[in-house]
């Protein structure tokens, strides 16, 4: 297994193959919001960039079991039942419905690998999820993906990312293993931090976004780790559902 961390989608290549597994990260908080949904009984979750095409798909679907939920710089969209807070997903609110959600980076950084053969979302509250399930299916190539802010980087997602790559890496200290530096170097920011996620969380420049938009318990949650053993996984171009075990 070769790992690869980009910080934001446009940090990705271009000019190469696609990965055989992606991990899109975006821990403030649009793949906190997906794991949570789906760890609540959501049917799916259907990612969009684009308004206008979340509200053309979302009406062909029946209104008592769809939700439009989604974010532009961290507030809720006009119209929209819910924003992007993992907090609003409850049972009551998300079971067998399916999200139609936008956001401002995490939807595109899903855009960006919606074509490579397997597709995964990570969070902190689920990262042992996907460590396990990289561990049983040992992909040649993995790919995480940060959604960073607007382009830029994003220390929340980088954690996670780290998070995971510890996990795999650590145990053997192959340098096969290293796609790129940013491994490495994603890898030491969790450690580093690990113990107190949350105090990176609130001093990462998305953090200090949510907190002007009094949104401390939703980086709190974020910053949470395994809350839920549940995998996201791409179901069709788009959509994520919660994996069942299957292949």
């Amino acid at each position: 297994m070769k790992l690869f961390v980009y910080h934001t989608p446009e940090a990705a290549p271009a000019d190469q193959q696609l990965p055989d597994c992606a991990v899109v990260i975006d821990v403030l908080r649009a793949t906190t919001t997906i794991a949570t949904a789906l760890n609540a009984g959501a049917e799916a979750v259907q990612t969009f960039a684009d308004v206008d095409q979340l509200f053309e798909a979302s009406e062909a679907w029946p209104e008592a079991k769809r939700l439009r939920a989604g974010e532009r710089g961290g507030k809720q969209v006009e119209g929209f039942e819910l924003g992007n807070s993992p907090l609003n997903c409850t049972p009551d609110v998300v079971a067998d419905k399916r999200l139609f959600l936008t956001t401002t980076n995490g939807t595109r950084a899903l855009k960006r690998v919606e074509k490579a053969e397997t597709v995964l979302t990570a969070a902190q509250i689920n990262v042992q999820s996907v460590i396990d399930y990289l561990k049983a299916k040992q992909p040649e190539t993995v790919w995480f993906v940060g959604s960073g802010w607007q382009g830029d980087y994003s220390l929340e997602d980088t954690v996670c990312a780290g998070a995971i790559a510890a996990a795999l890496w650590v145990e053997n200290s192959d340098p096969a293993t290293l796609g790129n530096d940013e491994v490495l170097g994603a890898i030491a920011l969790y450690q580093q931090w690990q113990d107190d996620l949350v105090g990176l969380l609130k001093l990462a420049s998305h953090g200090q976004r949510l907190l002007g938009l009094n949104k401390e318990k939703d980086i709190i949650y974020c910053a949470e780790s395994n809350t839920f053993d549940v995998l996201p996984i791409q179901r069709s171009p788009g959509v994520l559902v919660k994996y069942n075990g299957d292949a």
